[in-house]
């Protein structure tokens, strides 16, 4: 891929990459903007190994979901040995100035996998199968946690 065609790509992928990390993060747009400098750096780096299998929007939302796991264990080691660290939600505290504070504290409560799913789908209009991809998981268990994640979010918001 050219240099000018990756910067066409993301130049249209830019708000969803930032939406989607700022809904994992919970409203903390200071990591959101970390995460998604660091997804576009690594992007860039391996954008000649980028075949076109699938669009370049689920390839860089799959490097994008990596960056950010990488972000949780780096925050979890520091707190549990790293044995545990792989299980555990990735918990920033929300950005107080940000409009949709409420959302991103319930979304802040739900699995990673969960939030990530739900993020997705309803944040950037993403297929199952898509989501799948990116997620690196079947579709049936996209659909699981879809489900459970509204059925969390339902609980907390009640």
């Amino acid at each position: 891929m050219t240099r000018e065609r990756f910067i066409e790509h993301v130049r249209v992928e830019q708000e969803p990459l930032r939406r989607f990390l700022l809904a994992l993060c919970n409203g903390n747009a200071s990591l959101a903007d970390d995460l998604a400098q660091d997804a576009l750096v690594r992007a860039y780096v391996a954008s000649g190994s980028f075949l076109g299998l699938s669009k370049f929007s689920t390839w860089l939302l799959r490097i994008a979901y990596n960056c950010y796991i990488d972000h949780c264990r780096r925050s979890q080691a520091e707190q549990v040995p790293l044995e545990l660290a792989a299980d555990v939600p990735c918990l920033d505290a929300a950005d107080a100035s940000f409009r949709y504070e409420g959302l991103y504290q319930a979304l802040e409560r739900l699995p990673g996998k969960e939030k990530a799913a739900i993020a997705l789908f309803y944040f950037e209009d993403r297929s199952i199968k898509e989501i799948a991809t990116i997620l690196d998981m079947p579709q049936g268990t996209v659909k699981y946690h879809l489900s459970m994640g509204r059925t969390h979010l339902r609980q907390m918001i009640q």
